[in-house]
């Protein structure tokens, strides 16, 4: 097979730096005038001009400096501005430039004086840049610049790129119309749109290739990366109006994100799975077998809440989908709503205000209690549990509580050996109990009758673990004195029109499943999830996944890293290494964990490794999946 040479052409500007550095200088030079906005507002404004070809680049360069006010003393911290400022993708891939240097020119219509010292740092000399310069006059005031200079002109890259006569196939890596033009005018092969830092619509339609990374380029291209596989190739889907800050996390670490406001029917998932790396969900959003069998390239799946009964878990470890929930992020919600809740329901005030709403005025202290002295009771004694405890005790509440596991009370909460004993001495009684099937109609008609007559009822863990027949029937015989409910049996996927027997009984606060839904635990648990799954996606790390090995990684660096997910039968590992030694890769690191099903194993090796080793880890026997990193 014959290799054909290429040379690689950078622009400068939003390419190699994530901004235009004469708008950079305006900040600087201009940071004393009252106008400075305005300026820099005129001056970014002229650049856009230029860069999408509305007016001649001469043009454009004239008017910027003469708004600039520049002096030769400004340059070097420009210069020091410029190297916090370079794009993300291009300092992540020093290697590339470093090997491929004699390959590598910087064509650009800005100055020398602040691209040469920021390229050189990335393997590029001075004689393989070719931008303009500016002129100074004897106090250093920059008052020009080097008219003479081909790329001082309009289409001053056509020019400077034919007089270079480069051989081999050209390509070229820009974001602007001086850009794209090179390969519209015959002298470059290819044109790269560079998007990281900017998309230019102009610029993106007349491109060969959109590249919103330079992952993406050398991917393309099979040349050296950090990434083995670009993260915009990796398609995220976002269910069930999960909050817009998981949606900013996950583009904004470079992965391709769809949102989708509501849940989807198990049909409409099969048909939109396919080509999804990592599918973001609620509650209402079912994974079935059906789904995960045509989830072609799914990799992981985060749930954005604490109940996981949703997803089959079981038949997700079989297919090698890690998963992970929110298990903390809106606790602090769910406890507050509760705490809301026994107030509500021990002054009566939700029947005060249907009467006051309706035009009827009934102050009355009948039924109306405080809450200080009174037996809270809470089923579950996990982080909601815990937490809940603590802030009844702090108002006054005698707190008792029962968990199967042995949990380490905390305060004066005295727990209880039998869920009857807790409801025999409860005033209020509040279930924050697990998403088990075993617990369907844990509160039945039984339990409602050992509760103390006039006792109430909160629910804010599952909706199926109350029998709502049962509930509404101690309701109206007067057995309990109110109930708050958040979650039930059968919920709609989407808002709309919803019914209950519980409509319409007195004194029962009714909720549509909103106990964790506030702007902090929204927030809290789209920073958790995205960085949950981003860490496995990036590291491989399963820190905290509920259906997979649990592996912290250390930090890697310059190896690959294989990921190799099996069924857990023996041998496996042994022919894995086989493998390697086979190939005479050398390991730095392995790390291996196993549960009843499967296992999971990561090993880092040196950097070089024949290509055909991914293609015989792949061919061991129980591989589910595998895949290499960096």
């Amino acid at each position: 097979m014959i290799t054909v040479a290429r040379k690689y052409v950078f622009d400068f500007d939003s390419t190699l730096t994530r901004v235009e550095a004469l708008d950079v200088l305006a900040e600087m030079t201009l940071s004393k005038r009252e106008d400075r906005d305005e300026v820099i507002k005129e001056i970014q404004h002229i650049t856009n001009l230029g860069i999408d070809g509305d007016i001649s680049f001469t043009e454009s360069l004239e008017k910027r400096i003469r708004l600039l006010q520049a002096n030769k003393k400004h340059l070097d911290p420009l210069v020091e501005e410029l190297r916090k400022k370079i794009s993300k993708s291009i300092a992540s891939n020093k290697e590339f430039f470093e090997k491929y240097s004699e390959d590598i020119y910087v064509i650009s219509c800005g100055f020398k004086e602040f691209i040469d010292p920021i390229v050189e740092e990335y393997n590029i000399p001075s004689e393989r840049v070719y931008a303009n310069t500016f002129t100074f006059d004897e106090d250093g005031k920059i008052t020009g610049f080097d008219e003479k200079n081909v790329l001082a002109s309009h289409n001053g890259k056509i020019a400077c790129l034919k007089e270079l006569n480069l051989e081999g196939e050209v390509q070229v890596i820009g974001d602007g119309y001086s850009d794209y033009v090179m390969r519209e005018a015959g002298i470059a092969h290819k044109f790269f749109a560079y998007t990281e830092n900017v998309h230019r619509e102009k610029a993106a339609s007349n491109a060969d290739h959109v590249a919103p990374n330079l992952d993406e380029f050398l991917f393309v291209n099979d040349l050296p990366r950090n990434l083995s596989y670009p993260k915009n190739r990796i398609k995220i889907l976002l269910l069930e109006n999960v909050h817009p800050v998981a949606f900013d996390n996950l583009s904004e670490d470079g992965f391709s994100v769809e949102l989708i406001d509501r849940g989807l029917t198990e049909e409409e998932l099969i048909e939109k799975i396919k080509g999804v790396h990592v599918l973001g969900i609620r509650s209402k959003t079912q994974i079935t077998p059906r789904v995960l069998d045509a989830a072609n390239k799914l990799l992981v799946i985060g749930a954005f809440c604490i109940g996981t009964t949703q997803i089959d878990l079981n038949y997700c470890l079989k297919k090698g989908v890690v998963v992970f929930n929110a298990p903390y992020s809106n606790t602090r919600s769910v406890v507050e709503m509760a705490i809301g809740q026994i107030i509500m329901l021990m002054r009566n005030i939700f029947p005060r205000s249907v009467e006051i709403h309706n035009g009827q005025w009934n102050k009355t202290a009948a039924n109306s209690t405080e809450v200080r002295g009174k037996n809270l009771g809470i089923v579950g004694y996990g982080n909601i549990g815990k937490q809940l405890s603590v802030l009844a005790e702090a108002m006054g509440m005698r707190v008792y509580y029962y968990d199967l596991e042995d949990r380490l009370a905390l305060g004066n909460a005295k727990r209880c050996n039998t869920l009857e004993d807790l409801l025999n001495v409860s005033d209020v009684v509040s279930l924050h109990i697990d998403d088990n099937k075993a617990n369907k109609n844990f509160i039945g008609d039984r339990e409602l009758h050992q509760m103390r007559d006039g006792a109430y009822l909160i629910n804010l863990s599952r909706g199926f673990v109350v029998d709502i027949p049962a509930l509404v029937k101690a309701l109206k015989e007067k057995k309990i004195a109110g109930a708050a409910i958040d979650v039930f049996p059968e919920e709609p996927r989407k808002n709309g029109a919803f019914k209950t027997p519980l409509q319409g009984l007195t004194n029962v606060i009714l909720t549509p499943h909103i106990g964790g839904s506030t702007q902090e635990a929204q927030m809290n648990i789209a920073d958790f999830v995205p960085n949950k799954i981003m860490d496995y996606i990036n590291t491989g790390n399963t820190k905290d996944a509920l259906n997979f090995p649990n592996i912290r990684l250390p930090k890697q660096s310059n190896a690959h890293r294989f990921l190799h997910i099996h069924r857990n039968q023996p041998g496996v590992m042994a022919r894995i290494n086989e493998v390697l030694a086979h190939y005479e890769m050398n390991i730095t690191g392995q790390y291996l964990s196993t549960n009843d099903e499967l296992g999971y194993v990561i090993t880092d090796l040196d950097k070089d490794y024949n290509r055909d080793v991914i293609s015989a880890l792949k061919k061991v026997e129980h591989t589910i999946k595998f895949r290499v990193l960096y």
